[in-house]
């Protein structure tokens, strides 16, 4: 594999960043992950942590240095760090989960996979066009679908995530074979929320990677303004032909990295002890939760 990579998070006007990004690599498989803990629940930064360092865990133990399936690898990781934030909740008696949302590209083989749950997006762009993005997991975006009217619908409204203390829903998307120069950019909604989907393409496919995300993050935090939300975008170009004069974006080359070879930006941290956590032991945490949120509802007083 060869690719060129970027990555950056920016507060905005926000108290603290709730953003996570990261990637991690074997010589024949690439994880490239951004979470965006939510608001309105506790420790929001701590699920986006946890499910950066779940992924990338599990990416760790499967990709020898190959995944043996793309798409179920996918899904279960994602799982996992679902289980992995009710487990820090559970584990501290807190009476509301942590919460995030959490969006994944996986390239092995010279095919792009991804998953995604919330409203994180991946944007793949390739010859200045857009190829494909994900579709968010909001009320907004279901309006937008069917054809109906987006007035008064709050965009930040969404229908699932990790962390809650029901099931998330997610999407598994691919395989999509890449092209030399195709570009792959990962976002929370601090970056769409305040650009469309035609300035994002047109940044990120006018140079490279190196300069077009500190410049579309520059862009979206100036549209803003002073009550922008956290932007994070993580971007990486496949393969970049020689003679592109993108050279000096850097490249990372992994054809010589020997079969036991794992790296990563993502800091490790995960209790080895948590990956026993079975789906039995999950209910049974999510169930204590629920418990205590109806305990607490019956001793408030009007």
């Amino acid at each position: 594999m060869k690719f060129s990579v970027f990555q950056l998070s920016r507060l905005g006007g926000r108290e603290k960043n709730e953003d996570r990004m990261g990637y991690c690599y074997t010589r024949d498989a690439g994880l490239f992950v951004l979470a965006d803990g939510m608001g309105g629940h506790p420790d929001g930064e701590v699920a986006a942590q946890i499910a950066l360092q779940s992924m990338s865990a599990t990416f760790q133990r499967q990709a020898k240095p190959k995944l043996p399936t793309p798409s179920t690898f996918l899904a279960t990781g994602l799982m996992a760090a679902h289980h992995q934030i009710i487990r820090y909740a559970s584990e501290r008696g807190l009476l509301d989960t942590p919460r995030t949302t959490l969006v994944a590209g996986l390239v092995q083989s010279g095919e792009l996979h991804w998953v995604h749950c919330g409203d994180s997006r991946l944007y793949v762009v390739r010859d200045g066009a857009l190829l494909t993005r994900t579709r968010d997991h909001s009320y907004s975006e279901a309006q937008a679908k069917a054809g109906a009217s987006l007035e008064g619908i709050n965009r930040n409204v969404l229908f699932t995530c990790l962390g809650s203390t029901v099931r998330p829903m997610f999407d598994v998307a691919g395989p999509l074979r890449l092209a030399e120069g195709d570009k792959v950019l990962l976002c929370s909604d601090g970056l769409w929320g305040s650009l469309t989907d035609e300035q994002i393409v047109s940044v990120l496919s006018a140079s490279p990677v190196a300069d077009a995300v500190p410049a579309v993050v520059e862009m979206a935090l100036q549209a803003a303004g002073e009550h922008s939300d956290n932007v994070t975008v993580l971007a990486f170009e496949w393969e970049t032909p020689a003679d592109s004069g993108f050279q000096h974006s850097g490249f990372t080359e992994t054809e010589l990295m020997s079969d036991d070879v794992f790296a990563s930006t993502i800091q490790a941290g995960l209790d080895p002890l948590m990956d026993e956590m079975d789906e039995e032991a999950i209910e049974r945490s999510i169930a204590e939760i629920n418990e205590a949120i109806q305990r607490t509802k019956k001793i408030t007083p009007p």
